[in-house]
């Protein structure tokens, strides 16, 4: 059995930033991914918007006509998450994201430039006052960063495997046995729990299950974030196809069929556009003034092609849909958690950034932030002989959790988008509860009961967190 320094989880942004960085400081790694080498079923490879970073060689005028800065990126954020962030954490990653990028650049990402200036193109996305955030290929940026990482990383051993726990030093795959003394969580969030979703197929809460049964806690689990502006056709897998929130920043509005505005402000933080859309019943997005709509945003036009819909000539019809787990295991912002040697990046962590609400296009910035300093961290205790294991001595580890059948997982979803959707009300929480209890004892069920019991401990509405009377 082969001894690693460090086993990844995952190989989206988070894992593979992860996995890069620990090879070049000459770890032993491998990354365990389900859908193998090319790591298909990362969320990563959705992203649409871009990464929203400050301080990267220019600083473009804002909305108020100021320089950006790390500090202003910091005030948005703690702005959208409704004062629910860790302060220090968020600054700290904020902080880290032109080193971070500049790295990602060296390793072969290529972001859109301004051919007068060769300077970074940006946009504007809701909660944001300024243009801070860079894209790729107009609106196909984590598809580049997927891209580049799966190239940086192809010479770092991959396991592909469906199932995985992790206990007394090792990671139990359905392949075998992995001995690891350090294991990073990077699995993504819980988005499939709920019938509409711009979530991939696997984005269960496989890695929030397995931190619970290793005793490791979770935190801010009730702030389940909704995109308010994706296609409302049912796309493949149960995934909705999203419309970046980019096109509002180039122009997009959120209109009713007669072509009135739906919300007050285009680009508000997405918890509040995702209300006002809910509340209107019927709403389209409307892109047919954005300046050259189908060079700017290729990917969404030929997504929505497929639904005989073309965003230069016709209104988009939208609804809300489950797009961001802002809660998740409980890290600092090194994704160091409670147990010694077990880490967690990315959206199935929870480092503070986010508080009651992502600010968007945050995610890639931390997934690459966090995943990079999970490594050194890592390096820096392998460096000074203090490597620790994984779970070392919890010998009493629990059986392996049961799998839903298909028709189990169509009617979780159905009981949360319900019972735990935008908008909740304690009857019908306290109503989710008892119904999650007539399921086998899953991980999916398991991540399903840490929401609604979250949402239930907070009877007041908190950002992506709505409560109404009842």
């Amino acid at each position: 059995m082969k001894n690693y320094d460090l086993i990844v989880v995952g190989g989206g942004i988070a894992g593979l930033s992860a996995a890069l960085r620990a090879a070049e400081l000459g770890l032993a790694t491998a990354v365990v991914d389900r859908s193998g080498p090319q790591h298909l079923g990362a969320a990563t490879n959705y992203a649409q918007g871009g990464l929203a970073v400050a301080g990267l060689f220019d600083a473009p005028e804002g909305i108020d006509n100021q320089p950006d800065s790390v500090e202003q990126h910091v005030a948005d954020t703690v702005k959208a998450g409704v004062q629910h962030n860790d302060i220090a954490a968020t600054h700290s990653i904020i902080a880290g994201g032109a080193e971070a990028v500049a790295w990602l650049t060296d390793h072969g990402a290529k972001f859109d430039r301004s051919s007068k200036h060769d300077r970074y193109r940006r946009t504007l996305e809701g909660g944001h006052t300024h243009r801070r955030i860079i894209h790729a290929n107009g609106d196909g940026t984590g598809t580049e960063i997927q891209r580049a990482l799966n190239v940086a990383t192809a010479h770092i051993e991959t396991i592909k495997a469906t199932a995985f726990s992790v206990q007394d030093g090792a990671v139990l795959t359905d392949q075998g046995v992995v001995s690891a003394a350090n294991v990073a969580i990077a699995t993504g969030g819980c988005g499939q729990l709920f019938s509409a979703t711009t979530a991939p197929h696997g984005a269960t809460g496989a890695g929030m299950a397995l931190a619970l049964d290793a005793g490791v806690p979770v935190r801010d689990m009730e702030f389940i974030q909704f995109h308010p502006t994706v296609l409302d056709r049912v796309g493949a897998y149960g995934q909705r196809t999203l419309l970046s929130e980019s096109m509002r920043g180039e122009g997009a509005r959120i209109v009713n069929k007669h072509g009135e505005a739906v919300t007050t402000n285009d680009l508000a933080p997405r918890d509040i556009v995702s209300r006002a859309v809910l509340a209107a019943g019927e709403a389209y997005l409307d892109a047919r003034s954005v300046p050259d709509v189908r060079e700017r945003f290729p990917g969404i036009t030929e997504a929505v092609a497929v639904f005989g819909l073309d965003p230069a000539t016709d209104l988009l019809p939208i609804a809300p849909a489950a797009h961001y787990t802002c809660g998740g295991i409980t890290t600092d912002a090194s994704g160091r958690t409670a147990l010694p040697g077990l880490y967690a990046i990315g959206e199935c962590a929870a480092t503070g950034l986010h508080g009651a609400n992502r600010l968007a296009s945050n995610s890639l910035l931390e997934g690459l932030v966090v995943g990079r300093r999970v490594a050194e961290d890592v390096a820096g205790k392998v460096g000074h002989g203090l490597a620790r294991t994984v779970g070392a001595g919890n010998s009493d580890q629990r059986q392996p959790r049961p799998t839903l059948t298909e028709a189990q997982l169509g009617e979780l979803q159905r009981i949360m988008t319900a019972g735990a959707g935008i908008v909740r009300t304690t009857a019908g929480l306290e109503q989710t509860l008892d119904l999650l209890g007539t399921f086998p004892a899953a991980a999916e069920v398991a991540v399903a009961r840490e929401i609604v019991t979250a949402a239930l401990a907070r009877p007041q509405t908190l950002g992506c967190h709505t409560m109404a009377a009842g």
